[in-house]
């Protein structure tokens, strides 16, 4: 039956109904929503849908901080757009060269991508909000609703709230690299494991969506992946800091995203080796002993099964589906399951070298502050 519970509170969608911002008001209030994005995003028009949804939120959030990687050519138009927006708007330059110069003299340079942009937002936001919300710009099927569904566990006292949602466009099944690699290696270490983090990580229907909310203590407390993999490591420290008690997850309807090609270090194949690598670094920081040895085996013979499954469930509903091609990533993304190396996590800002107000300054040099910043950020 579909309101069926999992290990973490399940919030189904069980009518039709709309989920307004009735009683949400003072939650709403002190959220601060972070809507990472690359310069990109201003010619789609995904983008300009979810922050025109946003608008429509009343009352406005605390906040909109909207995280942005971008050409110095292009940043200058990317902040006039997000700016024409009826949002309390505050954009960040993710790679503009204050910050790199910043990070930098902090021992925090590195590797760009969504989760340092992600970080880099949290900063601010935790500062301005008591709770903090996160999706994606990509998801042509956005609704201010899904903000309401997200916070409403948090005003129940859930400290984590995770949405989910059914993946079909194009009479095909998407959600590729969470049904074709998430899945099974989470099914393939429950079979050797019965640690409470591995059931914790397959509590969640869609462990790898982007939209999330949680206290501003929780986000405080985060240690994202500077690239991908972003979602599975805010899943380990959910984990530790709220748990099974203080985690729920909502379901968000049919989610219509862009898609990514499975080819190649920008594809899901590249992906894939962050999205492993953040599942057994969360594990090993949980103690599990994994055996290296025998999980390609077993991760395999997961997925042969659930593409089987998946091949009748797409029958069952009239899709296309490969089920040729859908072997052919499992054999690519298995070439990830390796020993994570290094340490690649940032910091979390109970703990990070940086103030957030000269990570601001550093982040929006058009703005009269920034003049300051040097002499603000000296050691």
């Amino acid at each position: 039956m579909e309101y069926t519970q999992e290990r973490v509170a399940t919030l189904h969608r069980l009518t039709d109904a709309p989920i307004g911002f009735d009683g949400l008001e003072p939650v709403l209030e002190r959220t601060a929503i972070v809507v990472p994005m690359t310069d990109r995003e201003q010619e789609r028009p995904a983008a300009t849908g979810v922050l025109s949804a946003l608008e429509s939120i009343r009352p406005a959030p605390e906040r909109v901080v909207v995280p942005v990687r971008a050409d110095p050519g292009r940043i200058e138009s990317f902040r006039a757009w997000v700016e024409s927006f009826d949002l309390p708007t505050q954009v960040l330059w993710c790679n503009a060269p204050a910050v790199e110069d910043l990070l930098a003299r902090k021992g925090l340079d590195g590797e760009l991508g969504k989760g340092r942009d992600v970080w880099l937002a949290l900063g601010p936001a935790i500062a301005q909000g008591e709770y903090v919300v996160v999706h994606d710009a990509d998801a042509t099927s956005f609704r201010a609703d899904h903000v309401a569904r997200l916070l409403g566990p948090l005003a129940m006292g859930y400290d984590f709230s995770k949405g989910y949602y059914a993946r079909v466009e194009d009479d095909r099944l998407y959600g590729r690299l969470y049904r074709l690699l998430y899945e099974p290696l989470v099914e393939a270490l429950r079979a050797d494991h019965d640690d409470p983090v591995v059931e914790y990580l397959a509590a969640f229907r869609y462990a790898l969506a982007g939209e999330f909310a949680m206290t501003a203590d929780l986000a405080s407390r985060l240690r994202p992946p500077r690239a991908w993999g972003l979602e599975v490591a805010t899943l380990g420290d959910a984990f530790e800091h709220a748990g099974f008690e203080g985690s729920a997850q909502v379901d968000l309807g049919i989610h219509r995203h862009d898609h990514r090609t499975v080819d190649g270090d920008a594809g899901l194949e590249g992906m894939s080796r962050d999205v492993a690598s953040a599942v057994l670094r969360v594990l090993e920081a949980n103690d599990v002993d994994i055996d290296y040895g025998i999980l390609t085996t077993r991760y395999r013979t997961a997925a042969d099964r659930l593409i089987d499954q998946y091949r009748a469930d797409a029958a069952f509903n009239g899709l296309s589906y490969d089920r040729d091609g859908e072997r052919e990533q499992v054999t690519r993304y298995a070439r990830s399951l390796t020993p994570p190396e290094g340490e690649r996590r940032l910091p979390s800002w109970t703990a990070a070298p940086v103030d957030p107000d000269a990570l601001v300054q550093a982040a929006t040099p058009w703005t009269p502050s920034a003049a300051s910043l040097e002499s603000s950020t000296q050691d």
